[in-house]
């Protein structure tokens, strides 16, 4: 069986991170930007724990925006060199439920709000045709729970096959 890449996707508190707690903490490495705020290179310092997770056999999940294709391509690239299975979870939510969740935060976990809104102007959101083998979106329930749904991009499945 092939091992695992996990990419999330979507805005500041949108859930990511508690995703990962809930779903992911005993059986994936976190890999996360977030926590490599003192490295002077975030992006090859992640790219870097990535490949020792995967040449090790093991699963990881990246854990940040990736907002755009440019930004999660070269996690696939690394990702497939490696003969993992690459998976996205997009997280669906409103720019007003992530302000109002970012304001209960505290400390460095805390984005100012013109970078939530920074990101949400560049969230594209992810497509089978960039190599995912599965996608997933997921949103934030009521009750805090995850709803997680397979992942149906409408605009993907209304082009014409081959172009």
């Amino acid at each position: 069986m092939a091992v695992e890449l996990i990419i999330f996707v979507g805005l500041q508190a949108s859930g990511k991170s508690a995703f990962y707690r809930a779903r992911f903490e005993a059986t994936h490495k976190h890999v996360s930007k977030d926590l490599l705020r003192n490295n002077k290179n975030r992006n090859r310092r992640q790219e870097q724990l990535i490949a020792d997770t995967l040449r090790a056999g093991n699963p990881v999940v990246v854990d940040n925006t990736n907002p755009t294709v440019e930004e999660r391509r070269p996690l696939i690239v690394l990702g497939r060199e490696y003969g993992a299975r690459i998976v996205g979870y997009y997280f669906t939510s409103e720019v007003r439920s992530c302000l109002k969740r970012n304001q209960q935060r505290t400390g460095k976990a805390r984005v100012p709000d013109v970078a939530l809104y920074a990101t949400a102007k560049k969230l594209v959101r992810p497509s089978y045709s960039e190599g995912f083998d599965e996608l997933y979106g997921v949103r934030i329930a009521e009750d805090f729970a995850f709803e997680v749904l397979p992942y149906t991009d409408e605009a993907e499945a209304r082009e014409e096959p081959g172009g």
